[in-house]
C-alpha cells in the first residue's frame, strides 16, 4: 500500500514528486513513455519553448541555461532526466495506467502488467490526449500525405508537392513557417487575424512582463482570469504577418469538407494538395478514471486540482488554477498548493 501513485512523468508529475518526497511520503511515478522526457522529444524537430531559462525552473532546481535563452525540446527532456537523477524519485517506466478505481478508502491503479494500491492518486497526464482531426479526412484520396501536428517531425516526412496546414495555434505557424520555408506552394486554413506578441519588448522578455504585470497570476475565477481564458489565445514570438506575406503562401479560411483529392475551404476549392498537416489540437481523454466528474468540455471537475473524489487529485491541466498552471515554471504553484492542501488534511 502506497500513500501516493503520480501518473505521468512530466513536469507535473515531477514538480508534484519534489514535494511528496520532502514531505516523506512513499510513492511512485508511473508513465508510459520508454525514457523521461519522451512527451518533449516525440514533438516536432524545431520545437523551442516560448519561455526563456528564467522562467523555466522546477522546484528545487534551476534550468541549466543561460538567462534569457530559449530552450528546445530535447534540452528540456535533459532538464527533466537530470531533475530525476538528483532527486531520486521512484519511476517506473513503460507503464500504462489502464484503469484507476477507489473501494472505500483504497485506490486500485491498474496497468497493462501490474495492479496496485494506494491512498492517493496524483493524475499527471496533461492536457494533450488524444489528436484530434475532423471527420472529414476519411474522405481525401490515399494519395494525399495526412498527418496530425502530434506526429509532425520536420518537412523530410511530406512527400514531393504542395502542402496544406490546417490550425491557426502557436503549433500551426509554426510548422506554416517552417513547411512554407521549403519553398513549396503551401495553403494555410485557420484564422488570420490573430493577436502576435513578440518575445521581447523594450528589452524585456514578454515573460518578464507578464511576470511583473501579475498576467500568469490572475485566477480562473477572477474577471481578469475568465477574460483571459475566454479569448483566443495570443501567438507568440512567431511573425505571422511575414510568414503570411511568403509568395508561396495562401491563406484559404476555414477548411469545410473533402472528397477524393479535392479539399472545399471557405475561400476556394483546391485539388493540387499532396500533404496535409492538421494541427488541429487535442482533446482530454479520462474515461479511464472510474466515476470521475466531468465539465462540459471533457475536463475533471476540480479546485485547484482537488477533485470532487477524496484522495484523487490533478495537476498539469490548462488553467488548473492560473493562466501560468500552463507553463513549466508555473507548474510549481500549482504543485505546492496540492502539497500544502494534503498536508493540512493529515495533520
Amino acid at each position: 500500500m502506497l500513500d501516493f501513485i503520480i501518473i505521468g512523468a512530466a513536469q507535473a508529475g515531477l514538480a508534484m514528486g519534489y514535494y511528496l518526497k520532502q514531505a516523506g511520503y512513499n510513492f511512485i511515478i508511473l508513465d508510459k513513455e520508454e525514457e523521461i522526457g519522451a512527451s518533449w522529444l516525440n514533438r516536432w524537430d524545431s520545437l523551442k519553448l516560448f519561455t526563456p531559462t528564467e522562467f523555466n525552473h522546477l522546484p528545487g532546481m534551476e534550468f541549466p541555461s543561460k538567462k534569457g535563452h530559449y530552450p528546445s525540446k530535447t534540452e528540456v527532456a535533459n532538464y527533466f532526466k537530470l531533475y530525476t537523477e538528483k532527486f531520486e524519485f521512484p519511476i517506473q517506466l513503460n507503464t500504462l495506467v489502464t484503469s484507476v478505481s477507489k473501494e472505500r478508502a483504497t485506490f486500485l491503479i491498474t496497468t497493462e502488467k501490474d495492479q496496485f494500491q494506494a491512498k492517493n492518486v496524483v493524475v499527471a497526464t496533461g492536457p494533450f490526449h488524444i489528436p484530434y482531426t475532423p471527420p472529414f479526412y476519411k474522405k481525401l484520396d490515399e494519395t494525399v500525405f495526412q498527418i496530425h501536428s502530434n506526429f509532425y517531425k520536420n518537412p523530410h516526412q511530406l512527400k514531393e508537392g504542395n502542402a496544406l496546414v490546417v490550425g491557426a495555434g502557436d503549433s500551426g505557424f509554426q510548422i506554416l513557417d517552417e513547411i512554407s520555408s521549403t519553398n513549396r506552394k503551401t495553403y494555410f486554413s485557420g484564422a488570420t487575424d490573430v493577436k502576435v506578441l513578440p518575445q521581447e519588448l523594450l528589452g524585456k522578455t514578454l515573460w518578464w512582463w507578464f511576470s511583473k504585470t501579475g498576467f500568469l497570476s490572475f485566477s480562473k475565477d477572477s474577471w481578469l482570469g475568465r477574460k483571459i481564458n475566454n479569448s483566443r489565445q495570443p501567438i507568440i514570438g512567431t511573425n505571422v504577418k511575414e510568414i503570411l506575406s511568403r509568395p508561396n503562401v495562401e491563406a484559404v479560411g476555414k477548411t469545410l469538407d473533402a472528397e477524393g483529392e479535392i479539399i472545399s475551404t471557405e475561400k476556394k476549392e483546391i485539388s493540387d494538395i499532396k500533404n496535409i498537416v492538421w494541427a488541429t489540437g487535442y482533446r482530454p481523454n479520462f474515461g479511464w478514471i472510474d466515476g470521475l466528474e466531468l465539465t462540459k468540455d471533457g475536463y475533471p471537475k476540480h479546485k485547484r486540482g482537488v477533485s470532487n473524489t477524496k484522495g484523487l487529485y490533478f495537476i498539469g491541466l490548462p488553467w488548473l488554477h492560473t493562466r501560468g498552471s500552463a507553463t513549466l515554471g508555473g507548474i510549481k504553484n500549482d504543485a505546492k498548493y496540492i502539497a500544502d492542501f494534503i498536508e493540512n488534511q493529515n495533520s
